[in-house]
């Protein structure tokens, strides 16, 4: 069972990260409960975390964890590692390099981790381009 919900990972992420970060946060979490098929908030005593799954063939799988101290991790290497169409995990790589300006590459990326979200956003258009993807994922996971 979960030790954190919504309103309390929302509070926590207020508390702990800018205003900034925490909107984007927040319009992550928005975009979470419109679109994900599962989503899971953790049982830690630090931070709270929030996954979102989707279906897929491979039954629910996850695309990117978000911490209440402001910190997301992007499944990628563990969907390379799932029997996913590789022309999905090509496009979602293409997208998030480009919108991120970082190599997703599995050389440059070896494993998935949390990176600091206000390293990673840093305009409303990357937030907004980031969401676009996850949702362009979702739908072409369950064709």
């Amino acid at each position: 069972m979960s030790n954190w919900n919504k309103n309390q990972f929302i509070d926590h992420l207020r508390e702990e990260c800018s205003r900034e970060v925490a909107k984007v946060g927040v319009s992550i979490i928005d975009f979470t409960e419109r679109h994900a098929d599962d989503i899971s908030w953790g049982r830690g005593g630090d931070h709270g975390t929030l996954t979102f799954r989707c279906n897929s063939d491979e039954g629910p799988l996850p695309l990117f964890h978000m911490t209440s101290t402001g910190q997301l991790n992007l499944q990628i290497n563990f969907m390379r590692h799932k029997e996913i169409p590789p022309m999905v995990i090509r496009d979602i790589v293409l997208k998030l390099e480009s919108n991120f300006l970082r190599d997703y590459n599995p050389v440059e990326y070896p494993s998935d981790v949390f990176v600091p979200m206000d390293e990673l956003f840093h305009t409303e258009n990357q937030v907004e381009k980031f969401l676009k993807t996850m949702e362009g994922c979702t739908y072409r996971l369950k064709q």
